[in-house]
């Protein structure tokens, strides 16, 4: 173990120079491709009031009373249960936060309020404290503080309104303070797992690599598609000191795969770089057909008997546009692609139905995924 500490502060102490001599032009540092297992984010959530709102607040909801019922009885104050509470300066609020790693008790986060009752607006409340807890069910937070609302709402006697935003959810920065510290599994252990914000075998493989060109060969392991074990210090000033050199090491990223998206919603189609188009010869071409229906009246002559009718009278017309063929030869990139689009002028509809037939024909070397 004394060797390996030897190696890791020889490590720490070698020239920025060598550090840089296995980064590319287009490399990426571990910090922005990779998480440390273990050191993650916790979701908080509570519920509370909201007060001091201008009339917008709860209408007439029986849970919404009944908290409010609660508060008064925390303050001492002893309300009859035949009495009817007006609470519509009140509004009862769902509460949620995102702990970070290593906060520690006494910092601040942001805190997230939103109305679960019939509040029409948010705007000028305070929310009252708050426990938030996590999923084990312990308090890690007391949120409370005046809202930052950025929608607005009006409405009119005659039942008009306008609402601009979302009024009915508030942030509050810095508006809970942290009471328990989330505890990781950062120190121990003789190492530290990175996991791949996008699992990949050559990214794995680069990554542990480039950190055995600088700490030496079986410093790191590439265990799958995803994680990266790499031993490290057991004591922690050595440790951090050790992430601090290593997150910032550059490594060359794997090419993703070839892949085309296309969003059936919106009409909005990505073209990864890496897609490549085998032999194939397109045409595409637009036939209209357009039936108008144009009912003339039957008036029959004078003393005929006659009566007056309504015959149809139907017109049809057809018209189709030249269509226009194009060519892909064998290793046709994602440039040949685009420039054959722009030259027939396709719509993004019409992009889609073309990409689905080559997919169709097998003519796409890639993944053809519409969302």
């Amino acid at each position: 173990m004394k060797s390996d500490f030897k190696r890791w502060t020889c490590a720490l102490l070698l020239p920025l120079g060598l550090m840089l001599g296995v980064q590319s032009a287009e490399a990426t540092r571990i910090k922005d491709m990779a998480s440390i297992e273990g050191v993650r984010d916790n979701q908080l959530i509570g519920y509370g009031l909201v007060v001091g709102l201008s009339g917008t607040g709860e209408k007439n909801s029986a849970f919404a009373e009944q908290s409010f019922r609660s508060m008064l009885n925390n303050f001492g104050i002893k309300v009859d249960s035949g009495t009817t509470l007006k609470i519509k300066d009140v509004a009862p609020v769902a509460i949620h936060a995102t702990l970070p790693p290593f906060a520690k008790p006494g910092q601040t986060i942001d805190v997230t309020v939103s109305a679960i009752g019939e509040a029409t607006s948010l705007r000028g409340g305070t929310l009252l404290q708050t426990m938030l807890r996590g999923i084990d069910g312990n308090v890690y937070a007391i949120a409370q503080g005046s809202l930052v609302v950025g929608g607005l709402g009006v409405e009119g006697a005659d039942g008009s309104k306008v609402t601009i935003n979302t009024p009915t959810v508030g942030r509050i920065a810095n508006g809970a303070i942290v009471e328990r510290e989330v505890q990781n599994n950062f120190n121990n252990s003789d190492s530290i797992v990175f996991n791949l914000n996008r699992p990949d075998f050559t990214s794995a493989k680069n990554l542990a690599d480039a950190i055995n060109d600088v700490y030496g060969e079986g410093s790191a392991i590439a265990e799958d598609a995803t994680s990266v074990r790499v031993s490290a210090p057991r004591n922690p000033a050595k440790r951090v000191q050790f992430m601090a050199s290593l997150e910032n090491l550059d490594v060359q990223r794997g090419e993703d795969k070839a892949k085309i998206v296309v969003n059936s919603r919106t009409g909005t189609i990505v073209v990864g770089n890496n897609v490549r188009l085998k032999p194939v010869a397109v045409t595409h071409g637009g036939l209209t057909v357009t039936v108008s229906e144009d009912p003339q009246v039957s008036q029959p002559n004078s003393f005929s008997n006659g009566t007056t009718a309504v015959v149809p009278n139907s017109s049809i017309n057809v018209a189709e546009q030249q269509g226009k063929m194009f060519k892909f030869d064998t290793g046709a990139t994602l440039d040949d692609l685009v420039r054959a689009v722009n030259q027939i002028g396709l719509a993004p509809g019409d992009l889609m139905s073309v990409l689905e037939a080559l997919d169709q024909a097998g003519a796409i070397d890639g993944t053809l995924e519409i969302i």
